[in-house]
């Protein structure tokens, strides 16, 4: 396959020099249908066939990704396995080897870190770099990321790379010529670039703010630019002029040092009700809530805890936790979650009002001490997993696109006014 390149404003230009890169280069680099592109490097014979890695159709499974050729029958993320099945009946199907993407990943992250200290990632397929030129890398931005790109198809898999002024303009530039694509958008020309696409082009608009922002006629990112205050304010709150600067390529954003990023001790999320919370299922909705952002952020940094915690806050001020240990380290908020609810009735009881609830993950460091369960589901990294988890992935990758408000469920609307 070879790779496509575009320098944006000097497609049609033959032969013309773009001006020296000034100021800040960031880069995005998001390997291409990563967890199908491993499969098929261990398994050359699947090449050019369409592969679906995810659960099995016949047991309610859910699409974690598939490969381009796959795409072509209309297959996509977190879509179910039985609807995959029946679109795209001859694909090839595997569960997937996490051990292995880990192990891919692991080697794609060192190409980054060899080419910039300037290293932040946000995935196990998806990476910013910082190559501003004299400051963290030798060369033009161009010549950097054709490097990067050449070396990491050098393993075996495709990158898509964007590179711009900021992390938006990087991230969207990255979209634009999947698979195996390299688009630069060069100092000056941002606001041209962003101005025709469709607001959707830019994370943070879920369907619920794209289809609020078609009802005022706005369906650019240039018409989001020039929208009223009050208008963005009513659609994102105080994050209203952000989105405006962002969507005219202003965004000043910095990629975290490889150094500065810190052992991480736990992951956890909590949220104060404006209204208490007394009813059971209410409190059991939000507790659910909670662990699904844990889920996803633990999944998002590859780490799996052994100890669950759960915290309320009551009205009068006071509050309690419960730990317990689970017998095999998870990602999955399908196994901790339930464990958070049972730990519930430890620190709560009918006519307590709940004013906070918490949720978190700890022990990352699982050397030892963790007993063996003969009766849990123990998946090829030693963590616990349930068979919901491949859709907890899909649902992961469907919201890190097309943002948290993609995808809702019914427990968000039951206390959405709390």
């Amino acid at each position: 396959m070879k790779r496509r390149e575009h320098t944006y404003g000097y497609e049609d230009a033959a032969g013309v020099t773009p001006p020296p890169w000034t100021g800040p280069a960031v880069g995005l680099m998001d390997l291409d249908a990563f967890f199908a592109s491993v499969e098929v490097l261990d398994h050359p014979e699947w090449r050019g066939k369409p592969l679906i890695v995810g659960g099995d159709a016949d047991s309610r499974g859910v699409v974690s990704t598939c490969s381009y050729e796959a795409r072509r029958f209309g297959v996509h993320s977190a879509m179910p396995s039985a609807e995959a099945r029946r679109l795209c009946p001859q694909a090839i199907w595997t569960h997937g080897h996490f051990d292995r993407y880990h192990e891919a990943s692991a080697q794609v992250m060192a190409i980054l870190a060899d080419e910039t200290p300037r290293v932040e990632r946000v995935s196990i397929d998806e990476a910013f770099i910082d190559i501003t030129p004299g400051r963290f890398a030798p060369e033009d931005p161009l010549l950097v990321a054709r490097r990067i790109s050449d070396r990491v198809a050098a393993l075996g898999v495709t990158c898509s790379i964007g590179v711009g002024c900021n992390k938006t303009v990087a991230k969207i530039a990255s979209e634009r010529d999947k698979p195996f694509g390299l688009t630069i958008v060069r100092p000056g020309t941002e606001q041209r670039f962003l101005a025709a696409l469709p607001v959707s082009a830019m994370s943070g608009i879920g369907r619920s703010a794209e289809e609020r922002l078609r009802r005022m006629r706005i369906y650019t990112l240039g018409e989001l630019s020039r929208a009223p205050e009050s208008t963005l304010a009513s659609i994102f709150g105080v994050n209203g002029e952000r989105m405006r600067q962002r969507a005219l390529g202003l965004e000043i954003s910095e990629v975290t040092r490889l150094d500065e990023e810190r052992e991480v001790k736990s992951v956890s999320n909590e949220r104060t009700f404006a209204n208490d919370l007394t009813e059971r299922g209410d409190i059991e909705a939000a507790i659910a809530l909670l662990g699904e952002s844990v889920g996803r952020r633990l999944r998002r940094q590859g780490l799996t805890g052994a100890t669950v915690t759960l915290k309320l806050k009551y009205s009068y001020g006071s509050g309690r936790s419960a730990q317990r240990r689970l017998p095999h380290p998870t990602d999955d908020e399908n196994i901790f979650v339930a464990v958070a609810l049972e730990l519930l009735d430890n620190i709560w009881q009918e006519g307590m009002h709940v004013r906070l609830a918490g949720v978190g993950m700890s022990d990352f460091d699982h050397q030892g001490g963790i007993q063996t369960d003969l009766f849990c589901e123990i998946d090829d990294r030693g963590a616990q997993s349930s068979d919901r988890r491949d859709l907890s992935v899909a649902i992961d990758a469907v919201r890190d696109k097309f943002g948290d408000t993609a995808l809702s469920f019914g427990r968000q609307s039951r206390f959405s006014s709390h």
